[in-house]
């Protein structure tokens, strides 16, 4: 037993318990999501926190269109193409990290190329659906 394991144990804490997962990412399909130009591959979801990890691919010209703010802490690494936050001018490039605390309003973006992106959330993507958005899924 791990140190974590009996600090968690002798806290009366039960951890969660992850099965391993692999995935080929190239076999997945995209999913479009309902604001055009953008599609997901949805790579792993905690359905109780919110939690989640994905690819995210932006068309070119496609963005988001309005300043906003998560409910958790949203973290991005670029894979490719260029991909730029138009208020403050913070431009992701292949191999750029990203991170935006809860609660910081950002935005709105666009894609100058086609750009995919890992996307992971620490918790749920969005205190409410954003107006931009039609499909549910695409706000978690």
């Amino acid at each position: 037993m791990s140190s974590n394991d009996k600090q968690s144990a002798s806290a009366g804490v039960q951890m969660p318990s992850l099965s391993e997962i692999l995935l080929h990412s190239e076999e997945m399909p995209w999913r479009e999501k309902s604001l055009a130009g953008i599609s997901e591959k949805m790579f792993w979801r905690d359905e109780e926190t919110g939690a989640s990890i994905a690819l995210i691919k932006f068309a070119k010209g496609a963005g988001i269109p309005a300043p906003h703010s998560h409910a958790s802490n949203q973290f991005m690494y670029c894979l490719s193409g260029k991909y730029e936050y138009t208020s403050t001018g913070v431009t992701l490039l292949p191999g750029s990290f990203y991170c935006n605390p809860k609660g910081n309003v950002h935005g709105p973006t666009i894609a100058h190329e086609e750009t995919v992106v890992v996307e992971v959330y620490d918790g749920p993507h969005y205190p409410q659906k954003p107006d931009w958005y039609t499909d549910e899924r695409d706000a978690h």
